[in-house]
């Protein structure tokens, strides 16, 4: 504690997930194999978009967007949980944290616009397929994108300085192992109420009009699809819509469970969970998702996979042999 600091402190303490080494030892495992996983996914997807001229389309570049984001997110918060589980120091710096929850916080934000993009791209493409190439062109893309990550930067600004002009006075450890919006207000030594207010209007505007906009974008789609007369053009319609669906359920589910709840519901133990779940497994699961279930990615990969190993064998065969004629 500081005296000197108009809020009382100069750090912050996070209490983490459990005390237990054993558990310690477990979680930062599997933690560091989710993170492997989400960096590897997330830069593979948005290397794979670039260099790959048949996924050089709206679609994907939203898509690239989005592992951005899910990148930054995990890496806003897996990197400061593992350095813990080693080092054993719980401490953050009143500006790390921050600067912590304001990274998670854009990132949120933003991942709600740009999936209810995503949902607007698919539904120009299902049902104004005509006109899909001078609708979707890439101004009015970037501007789209560009759009979303501003309004999560911008919002997040705002929740910011509402929460850290609060005087933490009374304690400075979160029972949380991470800085987040729930456990930094219950520290807090005055009323809390404006503030929530802030959060509650800010995250409700964002996630009820991305979700409003899914759900509009996917009654028309849905629409049109019941229209198409072959089974096989329903399915090939109705695929390159379930993986953005399955993405938007999980996102939205969660995130609606933290943070549109009033506060006398909050259960810090319980808020751990799902916010590990918001916070590394949806940006793991993404790419995964995406790729998984859409047959152009696969064909890219496997296509670019084969032309980077057939190279590679090449220039070691080349290299053995010695053989330049033959190179």
């Amino acid at each position: 504690m500081a005296g000197g600091n108009s809020t009382g402190v100069t750090e912050f303490i996070l209490l983490g997930l459990t005390d237990c080494l054993k558990i310690q030892i477990s979680l930062f495992i599997v933690f560091l194999l989710i993170y492997s996983i989400t960096v590897a996914g997330n830069l593979g997807m948005i290397v794979l978009i670039k260099v790959d001229s048949r996924l050089h389309s709206p679609m994907y570049y939203f898509l690239s967007s989005l592992s951005f984001v899910d990148f930054c997110y995990s890496s806003a918060v897996i990197p400061k949980t593992l350095t813990t589980f080693l080092t054993g120091r719980k401490e953050i710096s009143f500006i790390g944290c921050a600067a912590q929850l304001y990274v998670c916080g854009a990132c949120a934000i933003s991942e709600c616009y740009l999936l209810a993009v995503m949902a607007y791209d698919r539904y120009v493409a299902i049902c104004n397929p005509l006109l899909y190439t001078t609708t979707m062109t890439k101004s009015i893309c970037a501007q789209l994108v560009i759009g979303s990550y501003t309004m999560g930067t911008v919002s997040m600004s705002v929740i910011i300085v509402s929460v850290f002009s609060l005087p933490f006075c009374s304690s400075n450890v979160i029972n949380h192992f991470v800085c987040d919006i729930p456990p930094l207000l219950s520290l807090s030594c005055t009323d809390t109420r404006s503030n929530e207010i802030i959060l509650f209007a800010i995250a409700g505007f964002a996630d009820l009009s991305t979700i409003l906009a899914v759900l509009i974008s996917y009654s028309f789609i849905t629409s049109a699809i019941l229209q198409i007369r072959s089974v096989e053009g329903k399915s090939k319609a109705f695929s390159t819509c379930a993986s953005h669906l399955m993405a938007v359920t999980i996102f939205y589910g969660t995130l609606s469970f933290v943070y549109l709840r009033p506060s006398s519901s909050y259960s810090l133990n319980t808020d751990k969970v799902t916010t590990v779940f918001y916070t590394m497994i949806i940006p793991m699961l993404n790419p995964l998702i995406y790729s998984l279930r859409n047959k152009e990615v696969k064909d890219a990969f496997i296509t670019d996979f084969q032309r980077t190993f057939s190279f590679k064998l090449q220039s070691y065969i080349c290299e053995t042999l010695q053989n330049k004629k033959f190179c």
